[in-house]
């Protein structure tokens, strides 16, 4: 697989959560000439205080395109209702059919062990549609991919688990110091969430506490900003660590 002709697709929770957890990596394989695609599985209804959910909802889609434009980046929502995301038939039917609709090769999403509920099953859903999505008998309209994607998994909202705990060892870090601005760029259209964020987490500048968080990251990396990953080489899914060669100048 090379990088010419590869996508990459980014399947998230709610709007925001590929800027904030992955947008450095992405811009720097847009710039290896990966296409870049970014979905949610919610439109982030629940993700407001100045409009009811569906004016929220409205608000969030909107400024999710804006960012994925940034990276020429097609963006779509599987529109599960937010903070309601189960792992059902319907939802691995609606992941196993965008990511063969997309042809993707790769495949980004949280941690199964992530703090949000939303995130945990927003994972388990996409582990099953990135590893079914070979086969001809599951029941979507599109063409079984040839290959399983390569399946990554970002990390969570201040690097700690489910339970507060602390999260170590990710197959490799990702220097983004080049990419940062353009992730900043990118994370700066979800004006929306600013509210959000300091009525949940007490987080007075939201676009403050992810530059905190990279530089945290980066600071274990032995870079200036850096984001991390684990790869999912278990049963079913590729070996080949594709991301970490195609960024080999970038990995630590």
């Amino acid at each position: 697989m090379g990088n010419l002709n590869t996508t990459v697709l980014a399947i998230q929770a709610h709007p925001d959560d590929t800027e904030i957890f992955c947008a450095g990596t992405l811009a720097l394989l847009k710039q290896k000439g990966f296409k870049i695609v970014i979905a949610t599985m919610t439109p982030g209804g629940m993700g407001g205080v100045t409009h009811d959910e569906k004016g929220t909802a409205k608000i969030r889609g909107e400024e999710a395109t804006r960012a994925a434009a940034i990276l020429d980046a097609e963006y779509y929502c599987l529109e599960q209702r937010d903070g309601y995301v189960f792992d059902n038939t319907e939802a691995r039917i609606a992941v196993t059919s965008l990511i063969q609709k997309v042809k993707a090769d790769v495949v980004f999403t949280h941690l199964p062990f992530d703090y949000h509920p939303d995130h945990r099953a927003t994972s388990y859903i996409v582990e099953a549609g990135t590893i079914l999505a070979t086969l001809p008998n599951v029941p979507t309209e599109e063409t079984p991919l040839k290959r399983t994607p390569l399946l990554y998994y970002t990390s969570p909202f201040g690097f700690t688990n489910n339970m507060g705990g602390k999260i170590t060892d990710p197959s490799f870090f990702v220097d983004i110091t080049s990419t940062f601005e353009k992730k900043k760029e990118m994370l700066s259209f979800h004006e929306s969430q600013k509210k959000v964020m300091e009525l949940m987490f007490n987080i007075a500048d939201f676009f403050e506490d992810m530059r905190d968080s990279d530089q945290n990251m980066g600071k274990i990396a032995g870079v200036r900003y850096a984001e991390a990953y684990w790869q999912n080489t278990g049963g079913g899914f590729p070996k080949d660590p594709l991301i970490q060669k195609i960024l080999k100048e970038y990995r630590r």
